[in-house]
């Protein structure tokens, strides 16, 4: 059972990762997990897990930026494409070790075999998420526009239209965030994304990395990924209503291939609005730091001291490679 458990709790946190992590290249980010939280800074990531036993789990790595292997790859609204890319993939690292720490404190028969998520059963998990993300939030709401078509004329017109399926898309989304915080596994994961975002923000302001400091802080961050994804959704409206097919299936395909151009043009109005917050742009960032009121809790202070170990464990490697970090 304790295997079954970790793999459905890994299954849910799958479907929040982009929700629950900052994939900044050159500030300080990081995200939630199973238990502990993932740190990152440009040139290195550190993750902490509470045992249940209470004890810390650790590890950290060394990383490069994409930019820095391919200039190319830091040209605008590509660079959000890589970077993006890169904090998924270690989005899902960082996930399967959290996992991995729980199912090792499960109780094991003498000689039994130690039990973690394989690279098959990792596997399996992305293609699920991925597939669930086509059919959840372009599939069904674009079947949802297309009936409600039939009924209500105006929706002929392509703005309508494009209009209620993001609509729809929205309301699915914030059904689903607000649904799986029911759940009391997410709802600590929940936590957990708020003592990042407080030890973030501690960091910023320079202040001693110390849980009483910390607390201090909010824990509503405007580069987070629920905010992300909230501007993914604004925008896609907008480009989709660009579009001038009029078929379903033609719909769906473009909404497939045009995932790229809507998520490298809101990386940079996000982007953006992180450092001008006074801006026009920052406000298409509102509906996310709202909505972190559910992806975000109070934290505790023992959730608190995961976040700030992780964060040390990154920026002891930086210092090592001698990182330059620049703050919004």
């Amino acid at each position: 059972m304790g295997y079954l458990r970790q793999f459905g709790r890994f299954l849910a946190a799958m479907q929040l990762l982009p929700a629950l992590e900052s994939g900044e290249e050159t500030l300080v980010g990081g995200q939630a997990v199973l238990e502990g939280v993932m740190m990152r800074s440009p040139h290195a990531w550190g993750i902490a897990v509470r045992k249940p036993s209470g004890e810390i789990a650790s590890h950290s790595e060394p990383i490069d930026r994409p930019s820095e292997k391919r200039p190319w790859l830091g040209w605008p609204f590509i660079r959000g494409l890589a970077t993006l890319g890169q904090a998924m993939m270690l989005g899902f690292r960082a996930l399967r070790f959290s996992a991995n720490v729980a199912l090792d404190e499960v109780p094991r028969e003498e000689g039994e075999k130690k039990l973690e998520l394989s690279g098959w059963v990792a596997a399996v998990n992305i293609v699920i998420s991925l597939g669930f993300f086509i059919f959840f939030y372009k599939f069904v709401p674009l079947v949802a526009a297309t009936e409600l078509k039939t009924r209500i004329a105006a929706l002929n017109n392509n703005i309508l239209f494009n209009l209620a399926d993001g609509i729809i898309r929205v309301l699915l989304f914030l059904a689903f965030i607000w649904g799986i915080s029911l759940w009391k596994d997410i709802r600590r994961v929940y936590e957990y994304h708020g003592a990042e975002h407080k030890t973030v923000f501690a960091f910023e302001a320079k202040d001693p990395l110390e849980t009483v400091a910390v607390q201090k802080y909010s824990t509503f961050h405007p580069r987070c990924g629920t905010s992300f994804l909230m501007t993914v959704m604004l925008i896609s409206i907008a480009i989709y209503a660009l579009v001038p097919y009029t078929t379903f299936w033609a719909r769906f395909g473009a909404r497939i291939a045009l995932l790229p151009v809507i998520a490298g043009v809101s990386y940079e109005i996000i982007r953006f609005a992180a450092k001008r917050r006074s801006s026009l742009f920052a406000l298409m960032t509102l509906p996310g730091l709202w909505l972190q009121r559910i992806t975000t809790q109070p934290p505790s202070n023992d959730q608190v001291e995961c976040a700030i170990h992780a964060l040390d464990q990154a920026m002891e490697l930086e210092k090592k490679r001698g990182g330059e970090l620049v703050l919004a």
